[in-house]
């Protein structure tokens, strides 16, 4: 079985893909690490990504995941997907590249919380200089000693993660993705969830869609 996980920002996902994973015995190929973990080795790639903020072109990400699941999954099954595919293009990519070796996408999950939600959510992130450790004033208190990670180091919020640019990484989402929404639920592939609930709550209900 290969599943999309998808969801705005700050819907939650990498905490249910972590769940899953462990429960379904999942591999679990994340997008945003994989390019992340690129950008270091390449210079090109850091400079669109990290200092640019552009996109990656299509052909490029797809290549960037056939190479890396050919390493980690080469059977191109059992696989959970989050970060691609964000776009009906990238989609079909994804699909005849599974085709080849007889697989397809069989469920797509979206977790679905409000722009105010997500908003409170993003701005809300707070990241340490010194040890990369995520902070969270909703989420995961800071530590006592204000602004400062439990290793000592400071705490910042990316400029991303400010209401305005939260708000624009939204619209660019929903301009994106919400084609490739309307196609999976065409093919009876999309359910969703709500992700304004408890933690245990949201993976319960993902996970009877999963053994349905």
């Amino acid at each position: 079985m290969n599943i999309i996980l998808l969801g705005p920002q700050g819907s939650g996902k990498g905490t249910q893909a972590a769940l899953l994973v462990r429960s379904f015995n999942l591999y679990y190929f994340e997008m945003g690490g994989v390019l992340r973990d690129e950008a270091k080795r390449n210079p090109e790639i850091d400079e669109k990504i990290n200092k640019k903020g552009e996109l990656l072109p299509d052909e490029e990400v797809f290549s960037i995941l056939v190479s890396n699941l050919n390493r980690e999954a080469p059977g191109r099954d059992q696989i959970l997907f989050d970060g691609f595919p964000r776009s009906v293009a990238q989609y079909q990519m994804l699909k005849d590249w599974l085709a080849e070796a007889g697989k397809k996408i069989d469920l797509a999950i979206l977790i679905k919380i409000s722009e105010a939600e997500s908003v409170r959510r993003l701005s809300a992130r707070r990241i340490c200089r010194k040890c990369g450790k995520i902070w969270n004033l909703v989420t995961t208190p800071i530590p006592p000693s204000e602004n400062l990670c439990s290793c000592g180091g400071e705490l910042y919020q990316r400029e991303d993660d400010k209401p305005e640019a939260i708000k624009e990484r939204l619209s660019l989402y929903q301009k994106v993705t919400g084609p490739l929404l309307e196609m999976l639920d065409s093919e009876g592939k999309l359910v969703g969830v709500g992700g304004e609930r408890p933690v245990d709550e949201i993976f319960e209900e993902i996970s009877k869609d999963i053994q349905k």
